[in-house]
């Protein structure tokens, strides 16, 4: 359990003790939203000031990139060497050496078609008996040998026109998305050094100067968009019981005009105490709980943080 603080305490009772029952004051507070980049370096540029009035996408600020944009060249660089190197494995050799290889098997069946006519010459010879039939084995396995050589530089074509083995092929395939993911990444960490306004609101505070260093996640720009800006009361034990979320409840403050229409946003779990933890009905009037109410679209623009309000219920209870 928490302790208010001695200011707030005095206006919780002097509120309780001045206000009607159905009157608590309370003050305006705001939920920042600070811009950092997740990646170190020095800040290069700053396009925001304090006070300025920004909208969402519009730059903030950037950091220095020589380092990032040396890994995303090394990287282009990587994935353009894998592209190439599985580009080779799939088209199988070149041009020249293929029609290398379809001259050998041109040579060679033509020296088949050599073999085969002159043995059946041989043949022809050796059924008239004119040569011994020794002539003939030779000529067939002339034959024989030209009909394997044949086969072979078949073969060799065939082989030619393919590409790499499958293995060898899935092997680059595997390389050139290792290198693309990371060229991803190094883009991703060049993208990172430069921020832009993630919602349209006032920059409340700059955090650094061009030429500092910033740290990994550290805020340079704190940006309040106006719909980030809540009210904060405390209301007795005795009345804690018969709120719930989303009451209504009106919202007055100097110079704001009329009321401001607000909804109970949030209600606190645990009770808070200006005094010593005693339990007497004499003490219980100093028991409160914190209650967050969110104001009505467009109303959040007429409350800055920190100023000091008067809560109303719409119902009295």
């Amino acid at each position: 359990m928490k302790t208010l603080p001695a200011w707030l305490a005095l206006l919780v009772l002097a509120g309780c003790g001045d206000k009607p029952a159905d009157v608590f004051p309370g003050y305006a507070e705001a939920e920042y939203v600070r811009l950092a980049a997740p990646i170190a370096g020095t800040l290069g540029k700053l396009h925001v000031q304090r006070g300025d009035q920004v909208q969402a996408n519009a730059p903030a600020f950037v950091l220095e990139q020589d380092s990032e944009r040396a890994a995303r060249e090394e990287a282009v660089s990587r994935v353009q060497r894998a592209e190439a190197q599985l580009a080779n494995l799939q088209k199988g050799r070149r041009p020249e050496e293929v029609a290398a290889v379809q001259a050998q098997l041109a040579q060679a069946e033509a020296s088949l078609q050599l073999s085969r006519s002159n043995y059946a010459r041989q043949k022809q010879l050796v059924e008239d008996k004119f040569i011994a039939p020794a002539r003939l084995d030779e000529a067939r396995s002339a034959v024989e040998r030209d009909q394997a050589h044949v086969g072979e530089l078949r073969a060799q074509v065939r082989v030619a026109k393919l590409g790499a083995r499958p293995d060898e092929i899935a092997a680059a395939g595997q390389e050139l998305k290792a290198a693309q993911a990371q060229l991803a990444q190094a883009e991703w960490r060049l993208a990172q050094k430069t921020q832009r306004i993630p919602v349209a609101g006032s920059v409340a505070d700059v955090l650094y100067r061009e030429g500092e260093f910033v740290q990994a996640g550290s805020p340079v720009v704190s940006v309040l968009p106006p719909q980030n800006i809540k009210l904060r009361f405390f209301v007795p034990e005795t009345q804690f019981a018969a709120l719930k979320l989303g009451q209504d409840v009106s919202v007055q403050c100097d110079g704001c005009g009329g009321a401001i229409e607000a909804k109970v946003s949030y209600l606190s779990s645990a009770p808070e105490y200006t005094s010593p933890l005693i339990y007497s009905k004499e003490n219980r009037a100093a028991l409160v709980f914190m209650i967050e109410a969110r104001p009505a679209p467009g109303k959040a623009a007429l409350l800055h943080p920190g100023q000091p309000v008067e809560i109303r219920f719409a119902q009295a209870r």
